[in-house]
């Protein structure tokens, strides 16, 4: 027996899953992206060094690489969608599906390992 089917939440399998997972990521960004905007307002005049030492903090890089993920995995999920109800032929959706997954899993990376470097980062 499954853990989710045990927890009585096998219903994140299937359409209704991924149905379920874009709705929590979008609940989940929404504060993300206001917290992220406020902020990047709040440090218009600001300087290098200070967006630097900002982003270096654990607080926010931690809320950054779950704005990342979470955009990411939703922009994945919509895209997902768009290539299953629109692309008929099984070989082109197959493929189109691992490149969004790869290019999904490459930008999040990416993201984060920005952030890692900004830690990192000396000024």
């Amino acid at each position: 027996m499954k853990l989710s089917n045990f927890l009585g939440l096998s219903f994140l399998r299937g359409a209704l899953g991924h149905w379920w997972h874009q709705r929590l990521t979008a609940i989940c960004i929404i504060p993300l992206s206001i917290w992220f905007m406020t902020s990047l307002v709040g440090h218009l005049r600001s300087d290098y060094a200070t967006i630097v030492n900002w982003i270096g903090s654990p607080v926010v890089s931690f809320l950054l690489v779950l704005l990342v993920c979470g955009v990411f995995y939703h922009a994945k999920l919509g895209v997902q969608v768009v290539i299953e109800d629109y692309v008929h032929t099984e070989g082109p959706k197959l493929f189109l599906l691992a490149a969004v997954n790869v290019g999904a899993f490459l930008g999040a990376l990416g993201g984060i390992l920005s952030i890692i470097a900004i830690n990192f980062e000396t000024v």
